[in-house]
Formats: C-alpha cells, structure tokens, sequence
C-alpha cells in the first residue's frame, strides 16, 4: 500500500483545487447553461438553479471529497476498491465499476468535441472565409453530418488527424501522472482560460448596439434576454429539473473523478474549504462568463432568433457564435480566443477523464504507468473511432451521451449518495471532512446527505427517465378545412403542407403520411422512415401533433443507435470482468481485511 500511495500524489493544495475545478469546468459551463436557462425562465431558472447547487451540488461534492480522501488513506484510489473501503460489501466494487465505465465512454466523445473546438480556432487564425458566410453548413460538413465515415475522407484539419493530435496530447499529459500531468497543466490552462474568458466578455460588453437600425438588440437587451425572469417558468416542473441537472453535470457530480482525485490528499488537506473553492470556481466560469457571454453575444446580432439556436448547446455555439463573430469588429480574433478557451475547458475536463481507469489498472493489476496508459489508449480509440465513423446525424455521440453522460452519472450519484449517508454514514462522515478544515461545515449538511440527497437523486432520475425515455405526442395546431380525403397515404396535400407553414412548423419536402399502427392515426415521417407528426380525427379539425421521440423508440428504430448501445454494454461488461478479476486479486492478498481503524 505503501508504494502504491507514493506514486501519485498532489504537489499543491491550489493545484488539486485547481485540478477539480478544471474536471467541472468544461464545454457545459459555456454552451449548456446559457440555452438552458434561456429555454427555462431567462432569469426564473437562476432560482431554482442555485436551490439545487445548495442542496444538490455542493453536499455531494464534500461527500466525493470526503469519500475520496477516507479511502486514499487507507491506500486506495480506485472506485472499485474505494467502494469497498466505504461499504465491506462483495457487491461494492461492481458499483465502482460504474465510475470507470462513466469517465471512459465520456472521454470516447467529449475529445471529439475537443478536436472540433481546437479546428474552429485554428480555422478562424488561418482566416477560412468559409466559416463567417454559412456556419451551419460548414459545422454540418466539419463534423460529417451528413453522412457517415465521410470526416475520414476529409483530411486537414478536418479529419482524423486533428482529433489524432488531441488524442496524444491527452495522453501526453495522463502519462506523466497526478501531479506533473493534470497538476501542472490545470495550473496554467485555468488562469490562461479565466484571461481569454474575461478579454472576449469585455469585447462582447462593449459592443453597444451594432445595428442602428435595430436599437432594441443592444447589449442591455441581450443580457435581459438571458436574464429577465419569467415567473410562469417556476411554475413548470421540467425548469426544476432543468436547473437541477445543470448543477448535476455542471460540477462534475456523479463522474467518477473527484472521489479519485481526492484519494490522493493527506490527513492535512482541507477537503472543506478544498471543495467549496473548487464548486466557487466553477460557478464563476458557468455564471460570470458563460452567462453573459454566450447568449447575450448572439441576441446582440441575431435578436429573436438566437432563441433557435437553445435548443441544441452545438447548435449555439457551431452555428450561432461563427455568425455573430463574422459579423463583429475584430471577430476573426476573438473567435479565435473564443474556442481556444473552450478547446482549453474541455482537455481539462478530458484528461480528469483518463485518470480514474488508470488508478484501477494500476491499483487492480500492478501494472506500470506505460502498461495502463496503453491499455486504456487501446480502450478510448475504439470508442472514440466508434463515433467519428457513424458521424450522420451525431447519433452515435448523441447514444453515448444520454445513456452513459445522462443516465448512468444519475445512477452513480444516487450510489454514492447511498454510500455516504448510510454506509460511511453522518458521524464517521462529520469527523472526517472536519479532519484539517479551515471552515465548519454545518450537521444538517450531513443530514441532507443521509436523507434529503438520495430522495432529491431518485426524484430526478425518475423524472429525467420519464421525460426522455418514453415518446410523446404533443399539440401543435389544429388543421382546419382538411377533409378525410385529403389524408391518403403519399406525400404530404398541399392544402395540409400550407397549415404547417402558417405555423411556422417544417416539412420535409420528401416527407410522407403512413397510416399508423392505431387505425385512426396518421403519420407524417421524414426521409429517414423517422415520425415527424402525428394526425388524429377531431370533430370538425384535425388535431396536428408533434411527435418528441424518446430514446427507447431512438434504439428501435435506427441501427446506429442500437450498436453504440450495445458497444456501451460491452464496454460495461468488459470493465465489469476487470473489476471481477482485480476483486479476486484483492482477496487473494487479503487487501481489505487489515486496514487502519477510523
């Protein structure tokens, strides 16, 4: 245990500050939260937001903090055998497993969106004209949208060996450890991102009203677009789900990674006033800066229609932001400090991501540095090959994202959750977040933790689960003068196509109705067989729905979507026979079984 705890450790109490703050402080803080709170309630979301970090966000993070450094003296570093450690349970290191199958698939897709970060800002210093006249078409042909295997083929900085490039770069950094790798990086990326974060707000400040003959889109219009409250909105329960999956993914909560980083401390680190900081930090990037950013940037040239851009954080900030910088004085260099920020956020957020497997590798089987980085280089370019090849559609990142980035961090933050608060439990819990802290952290903190935690965990997933898992049908107009005639199986009648319009709702030109399997229902599905809108019989109109496809019909109906899930299950189950094969090793040598009393 002894050699084991000399490999890693932290070379500074700012640097594994700074280290988590960096695992938090990612793409989410600048492209998420913005359409987010824009979507939910302007400045409405912020109230329910900040309920969830006092509730939520920041007692889970004392809990990882506090987990994290209560195993590592105990020489243990990994999730599995952290676990274990907390709850002297067979069955605990297979829920670790969780928190090395979560950080890995993560990484698979995130150093995508890493690669696409650093190709904006390499394409705004080289002054590709291409990028200001239609960013929606030069995002939807950078990243192979319309079709996949076509990024292979692309070459330059559109192709592999951009993200080939990112992809050692990451590793560069994990392989020289804790402390000369992520430590020494994070130290200079974080300053560095709060320096270009602060130069693009100002400029984004002072752009006072661009357009004359628009005074309404003015930076004050802009940050009260973002910001003005809609008080109906807290009326709404998908906001309070919203504002608390924000918080939720926001801080790196249920990742995996800060229980790890935090094994690595002394009895002496103050994981209190450690954790507060780090959830601080992060807080000031999401809100200070990617509140007032983001958002407020594109209102200012797009007006109104910057709300289009919400509904998708890469729609906002691939397609919204390219349009406003081409449009801004000196919007060629501040794109390009703009994404090379978010390229910074996201390898600090990336690299957190390797080091937990890499504990395990190296804690579960002996293995050296070079021997676990390789392994796990094996692993992630699988994956991460996985989604640059089944590019059309995103599909397989969008699979990746929900199944492992949404519902399986919900799952690990309940388990952990669980962990603390009745296996550690309140008392062992107090006394040892209290051990080398500056600042008293309150008992009912340990109370939430025990009880208020866990239920508020279970409420969100089960809502999160019914919102997203199910399709729905919901009204969107009523056809008028459409008689039964009309609806016969083919293309779309013109005299139904011209209500959509009037609507402002799209139609595919080659979208056809299909009777559904219920006889009085029809459907209207796009190019891809996909249902777009459902028509049902209503005296004397037709009721016109759209139709929000959940993600079980998502796997049924598209294969891509059905192999990334089933290549996310074999990663699962791999990773579940490493934890199985290290838990037999530990047994062997009898690890858990003469640790240091509390």
């Amino acid at each position: 245990m002894k050699e084991q705890r000399s490999r890693e450790q932290w070379g500074s109490r700012i640097g594994v500050i700074l280290a988590v703050a960096g695992s938090a402080v990612g793409l989410g803080n600048f492209l998420r939260f913005p359409g987010t709170a824009a979507q939910n309630g302007g400045g409405a979301f912020m109230l329910p937001y900040f309920i969830s970090l006092l509730i939520l966000g920041i007692p889970m993070c004392w809990a990882e903090w506090t987990m994290g450094r209560y195993a590592g003296a105990r020489g243990c570093n990994s999730a599995p055998a952290i676990f274990t450690v907390i709850w002297p349970h067979r069955l605990a290191k297979y829920l670790g497993g969780l928190a090395l199958v979560i950080p890995l698939v993560i990484y698979m897709y995130y150093v995508l969106i890493e690669s696409w970060c650093l190709g904006y800002a390499l394409t705004y210093l080289l002054g590709d004209p291409t990028l200001g006249e239609n960013p929606t078409a030069f995002f939807r042909k950078f990243v192979g949208i319309e079709q996949n295997g076509v990024v292979y083929q692309e070459g330059g900085i559109r192709g592999t060996w951009l993200l080939l490039a990112v992809f050692v770069f990451n590793f560069v950094l994990i392989y020289r450890g804790v402390s000369k790798g992520i430590e020494t990086f994070c130290k200079v990326a974080m300053p560095l991102m709060l320096v270009l974060g602060i130069i693009v707000l100002v400029r984004v400040l002072t752009l006072g009203t661009p357009d004359p003959a628009k005074p309404e889109q003015s930076v004050l219009s802009g940050l009260g677009f973002m910001w003005n409250p809609k008080p109906a909105a807290l009326l709404n329960p998908a906001t309070w789900l919203a504002a608390s999956g924000q918080i939720f993914f926001s801080l790196s909560v249920g990742f995996g990674i800060i229980i790890n980083y935090a094994s690595y401390l002394t009895k002496k680190d103050d994981v209190a006033l450690s954790g507060l900081t780090s959830c601080s930090m992060n807080e000031f990037f999401e809100v200070c800066l990617g509140g007032l950013i983001t958002l407020p940037a594109a209102f200012i040239f797009l007006g109104l229609a910057a709300g289009d851009f919400t509904g998708s954080s890469f729609s906002l900030g691939f397609n919204a932001l390219p349009n406003v910088f081409a449009r801004m004085p000196a919007g060629q260099l501040v794109g390009g400090l703009w994404f090379f920020m978010l390229f910074l956020a996201a390898v600090t957020s990336s690299i957190s991501m390797l080091q937990p497997v890499i504990a395990f590798l190296e804690e579960g089987f002996g293995l050296k540095r070079h021997a676990s980085v390789a392994i796990l280089g094996i692993l992630s370019a699988l994956g991460c090959g996985f989604v640059l090849y089944f590019s059309e559609g995103l599909v397989a990142l969008d699979t990746f994202d929900f199944w492992v980035g949404s519902v399986l961090i919900l799952v690990l933050a309940l388990v952990q959750a669980c962990l603390y608060g009745w296996a550690l439990g309140p008392k062992r819990g107090d006394q040892e977040i209290h051990q080398g802290a500056n600042i008293r952290v309150p008992w009912v903190v340990q109370l939430m933790l025990k009880w208020v935690v866990p239920i508020y965990l279970l409420a969100i997933f089960t809502g999160f689960c019914f919102i997203n898992l199910p399709s729905h049908d919901k009204l969107a107009f009523s056809a008028r003068g459409v008689s039964a005639d009309d609806i016969v199986e083919g293309a779309v009648p013109a005299a139904l196509r011209s209500q959509f319009v009037a609507q402002g709702l799209e139609v595919p030109a080659e979208a056809t109705l299909r009777r559904s399997d219920q006889d009085t229902d029809w459907q209207v599905r796009g190019r891809d067989r996909s249902v777009l809108y459902v028509l049902r019989a209503a005296e004397p109109d037709w009721g016109v729905y759209a139709h929000e496809t959940g993600y079980v019909e998502k796997i049924g109906n598209n294969p891509v979507a059905l192999a990334s899930l089933l290549f996310v299950l074999a990663i699962l189950a791999f990773l579940m026979l490493m934890v199985h094969i290290a838990g037999r090793r530990w047994e062997a040598e009898g690890r858990f079984k003469n640790l240091p009393a509390d």
